[in-house]
Order: structure tokens, then C-alpha cells, then sequence
């Protein structure tokens, strides 16, 4: 099993004086760090208007780190397909798959923020319906060497032939899953899948239950399972005292930075994301004792191996590891 660097560029907490521009300088400095010590590979999220998180761009981001290194990998955490149209992403990513020898892990979602959505002229509401459209584009421009063409409800085009070509072949992308349908779209398209275990715990009891799951929906579309990985909250502690701090700061970091951004309402909330409305709930009244490695890791480095057994005993090829600080 596989380590990562990853971080959502989250920068609001209370009384926080790190400044978005100051935030992403370091991001950088740490996805160097995390090459120079050996890490896979290095996840940077994508938010927008400084909102959840500061990094809007990625693609930016991971083709400085690109030049900079020869071995890590380099991947988005995640692409809001929605807000961008698909020709373009596909364009921007095979190119930095070929300028970077082949070391791209593509993964996309839908987000969850109407915020980032709004300004952009794009309605959360249709972003399913624009995601699973979007992803069928990307595949078909990184997997054709002809000209394509498309007509859906929300992209429509001809005799586009879209180059460079990734590197890889293919360029398997990730999807991001919260929910069955894009667990479901993952396995029909013999695509890889990335969870967020507090919410696979949520939503399908464990992150074990959620990859066989996974692997069950690959095998009856007759395909093989991919890669499946997961992100997770970290928190080495040395002590009884660091670990009740590294926990109410935990708790303090859902319901400060999470909550806000997920829909919360039932009567607002797209009926593809009603799912959050569960999740909201469940953070604005956790505690301290609700913790648990089905969602964080965190407490001593015995405890913490011992976790991540688990987790690699449940299919789990690469863990990226959120450390963060103010």
C-alpha cells in the first residue's frame, strides 16, 4: 500500500493569520517535501472564492512540483468537473501527463458547494447529470486517436480532435465517491474510485463494506476492480494530552471549516446530495468519543500501523494523509 501527501487548501479556522497567497506557497514547499521523503504521490485540492479551501488551480500547482521533481506523482483532489468544460481538462491534464513522463493520477468529482458553483453560472442541481457527461468526454478524448464528437444535454460538439494525448495509456482516471451512483459509475466504466472514509462510514457502514462494494459493482459489469484509495485526517500523538487536543481540534475543523460547505438543508439541497444533509447532522453533533479510525487517524504510531492494516486489508492500494496546521 501507498502513501500520499494531500491537502483540500482548506484556510479557514478562527483567529487563522496564514494568508491564502502565503498558504498556497507553502502547499507547494510541502508536496517537495513530500518527494524529497519518499511519498508516492501528492493530492492538492481544488476550491475556489476562499471559501472551504484558497488553491483554485491544480493543474498549475502540480506542473511547477512537475519540473521540480523526477519521481512523485501528481494529482488533483479533486477536479470540480462541473465548472469546467471537459475539452479543456482534458487538454490541460494530458498535457501535464506527457510533460511529466506519465505521472499523473487524474481524479474528478462533483464538489458540493453551491458557492463555488453560483459565480460560475453553473447549478449544483445538474451536476450529476454534467459529471457522468463530462467524465465520458475526458475518456473518450484520452482514448481515441480519431476525431470525436458528442451530442448530450450539456456538451455538444464535432469533430474535435483533442491533443496532446496523455502519456499513459490509458490515463485511468479517479472518481471521487460519496454516494452509490458514482461508486456505481466508477465500476461500469473500469474506472478507479477514491473515498473519503468518514463518509464511506456514513454512508455505507466502513470503508471495508464500501470497497467490496466497489469491487462487486466492477465484477458484475464484467470488469476487473482498479485502484481504489482513500484520504485521511492524521494526527501522531506522543501522549494522552496531544491525543484529546489532536481529537477537539478535529471536532473544532469539522464544524468550523466542513459544515458550511456541504448542502445542510433538505429543502435546497440537489436530490443527488441529500446524502450531506445525513453527514451535516452527524458532524454538528459528534464529540470527541465518536472518533474513530472509521473516519481519522489519529494516536500513537502503534495505533496508527494497526489502523492502517486494516485499511490495507480491505483493498486499499494508496492512503494520502492529510497533516494541516495553522
Amino acid at each position: 500500500m501507498n502513501f500520499g501527501y494531500f491537502t483540500l487548501s482548506d484556510n479557514r479556522y478562527p483567529h487563522n493569520r496564514r494568508t491564502p497567497e502565503q498558504f498556497v506557497k507553502e502547499i507547494y514547499e510541502q508536496c517537495l517535501w513530500a518527494d524529497k521523503i519518499g511519498m508516492h504521490s501528492a493530492w492538492v485540492g481544488e476550491h475556489h472564492f476562499n471559501l472551504l479551501g484558497v488553491n483554485s488551480a491544480p493543474h498549475i500547482l502540480l506542473a511547477q512540483l512537475a519540473g521540480a521533481t523526477q519521481r512523485i506523482r501528481l494529482a488533483p483532489a479533486i477536479v470540480v468537473l462541473p465548472v469546467h468544460h471537459p475539452l479543456l481538462v482534458a487538454e490541460e491534464w494530458a498535457t501535464l501527463d506527457l510533460l511529466s513522463g506519465g505521472r499523473v493520477d487524474f481524479a474528478a468529482g462533483r464538489g458540493y458547494d453551491t458557492k463555488e458553483y453560483q459565480p460560475l453560472g453553473v447549478s449544483l442541481d445538474d451536476s450529476l447529470e454534467m459529471f457522468k457527461e463530462g467524465m465520458d468526454i475526458l475518456w473518450q478524448a484520452w482514448t481515441s486517436e480519431a476525431q470525436i464528437s458528442y451530442h448530450g444535454k450539456w456538451y455538444r460538439f464535432d469533430g474535435v480532435d483533442v491533443r496532446p494525448k496523455p502519456h499513459q495509456k490509458p490515463l485511468r482516471p479517479f472518481v471521487a465517491s460519496f454516494s452509490r451512483p458514482t461508486m456505481e459509475m466508477a465500476a461500469k466504466n473500469d474506472w478507479n474510485i477514491i473515498y473519503a472514509p468518514f463518509a464511506a462510514a456514513m454512508m455505507y457502514g466502513s470503508l471495508a463494506e464500501a470497497v467490496k462494494l466497489y469491487q462487486d459493482a466492477c465484477a458484475s459489469h464484467g470488469n476487473p476492480p482498479r485502484r481504489a484509495n482513500c484520504s485521511y485526517f492524521i494526527h501522531i500523538c506522543d501522549s494522552p494530552a496531544d491525543e484529546q487536543y489532536a481529537k477537539e481540534g478535529m471536532i473544532s475543523y469539522f464544524q468550523d471549516a466542513l459544515v458550511d460547505s456541504f448542502p445542510s438543508d433538505l429543502n435546497t439541497a440537489p436530490p443527488t446530495l441529500r446524502y450531506f444533509v445525513e453527514i451535516v447532522d452527524t458532524l454538528k453533533h459528534m464529540d470527541t468519543s465518536k472518533l474513530s479510525t472509521k473516519s481519522v487517524l489519529i494516536g500513537s504510531v502503534d495505533h496508527i500501523i494497526s489502523a492502517l492494516k486494516e485499511v490495507e486489508a480491505a483493498g486499499i492500494s494508496e492512503v494520502i494523509l492529510y497533516f494541516n496546521g495553522v
